[in-house]
Order: C-alpha cells, then sequence, then structure tokens
C-alpha cells in the first residue's frame, strides 16, 4: 500500500500515516539520486481545525499549507505560538487584496500569477520590511478554469519580478485532473530550467512520488495526511 492510498485513519494515528509518506519520500528520492532532504512536505491542513492539525506537529511536522488567507488567520496564530518554527504556506489562489494580509501571515506563496499580484505583494512587502519569497503558479494544462501564469508569459511575470526585487523561489503547478501528471510535472522542470529556477513545487496526494523522481522540491499532501476533507 502506497502513502497516497492509506486510510483515513483517526487523528492519533496521523504519526504512522506522516511516517509512511515520509518513508517513500525517501524510497523515491533515492531511486531518484537525490536526498529526502531536498523534498519539502508540505502537510496542506485547509477545512481540518487544530484538533487535527496538532497531532502531525506532535509528530514532528513543522511546514503546512493553507488555501486561504481567512481560514489560516483563524486557526494558525494560536499554533505557531506554541510551536513559533512552523512554517507555513499559501498554496491557494490569492487576491490581490489579500497580499498584505499573505505577506503578514506566511512563509511562503505558491501562488503567484499574474501582474497586478505581483505589485501587490511588491507594495505589502516593501511596507513591513518583509521579503516574502514565491513560486509563480504555471497553468501548466492551458485549463480555462485554474488559476495560474500561462505558459508564454512566464518569462516575463518572473522578469517583472526580477526588477521590482520579490524574491522567486521556482514554479509552481497543478497538472490536469485524471490524467497522467508526469508530463506536465516533466514541462514544469524543463520550464524552470530554462530560468535558472531551482525550486518546484508540484505533486499532490496521489501524484507526488511521480513529482519527487520528475524533481520536485515541493510536494503538498493533504489527503493521505489528514484523510478526505469535510463536505460542503
Amino acid at each position: 500500500m502506497t502513502a497516497a492510498s492509506l486510510p483515513n485513519d483517526p487523528p492519533h494515528d496521523a504519526a504512522t500515516r506522516l511516517a509512511a509518506i515520509r518513508s517513500a519520500i525517501t524510497r523515491i528520492a533515492s531511486l531518484s539520486s537525490r536526498s529526502a532532504a531536498d523534498v519539502t512536505l508540505i502537510a496542506v491542513s485547509k477545512t481540518h481545525g487544530a484538533s487535527e492539525i496538532a497531532p502531525l506537529i506532535a509528530a514532528g511536522q513543522r511546514v503546512f499549507g493553507e488555501n486561504r488567507v481567512q481560514e489560516a488567520q483563524d486557526k494558525w496564530p494560536a499554533l505557531r505560538e506554541a510551536v513559533p518554527e512552523i512554517s507555513l504556506h499559501l498554496v491557494g489562489q490569492l487576491q490581490s487584496n489579500k497580499a498584505a494580509d499573505a505577506v503578514a501571515l506566511f512563509d511562503v506563496i505558491h501562488s503567484l500569477d499574474r501582474s497586478s499580484l505581483l505589485t501587490a505583494l511588491a507594495k505589502a512587502m516593501d511596507k513591513v520590511g518583509r521579503q516574502v519569497p514565491c513560486f509563480v503558479q504555471v497553468n501548466i494544462g492551458a485549463e480555462t478554469q485554474k488559476g495560474g501564469c500561462p505558459i508564454g508569459e512566464v518569462p516575463s511575470l518572473l522578469e517583472q519580478a526580477r526588477m521590482i526585487e520579490v524574491p522567486i523561489s521556482g514554479l509552481m503547478c497543478v497538472p490536469p485532473a485524471d490524467v497522467e501528471a508526469a508530463p506536465y510535472f516533466a514541462l514544469l522542470a524543463k520550464m524552470a530550467r530554462e530560468e535558472g529556477l531551482t525550486g518546484l513545487s508540484m505533486g499532490m496526494s496521489g501524484d507526488y512520488e511521480t513529482a519527487i523522481m520528475l524533481g520536485a522540491t515541493h510536494v503538498r499532501v493533504g489527503t493521505a495526511l489528514f484523510g478526505d476533507r469535510p463536505k460542503a
């Protein structure tokens, strides 16, 4: 059984699920002639409350991801007060009017995808004197319903970021659902190499092993750690 197919265990089994995923990361990294230390596991805790997050923190997980600024504001200040070394990543879409809140709360932003957001983030960073590393999210499947910078506009957005000194860690993508993800991960890796970037935020619960094989430096895993998200 792979880490991605683990059952929805109760919270006290968080350590078991986390250990299984870490083991899978180590194994796949080794097969790829890489070190597990080169892959950051982001535990995506969107829609999950503090009581579900706490067991993972107790098991040693320190990097978490959230999709919404407001949700993160509601639950993370208290958790981070107790464990200050936690690193919080924004992995969902970001509205420009929430840029200041995102810069204040998150340590890394994975969803920079347009010039207007870049400008808003730069202003927010300058105002508080805090540089927050960003990944440029690429609409790797050219899907009209998804966010992300169109592939052809990525070089221009990266150049704008360099000009206004917004730190860029790499590229991020969410491949189309229900198709083989490998070609999309390979394309993102190629784009990153061409731009001289080393960071690759790609791979989720169902495909993070493939992503690591193709160079992922950050994998965003939610369901395999927390189980299915609550129904809306």
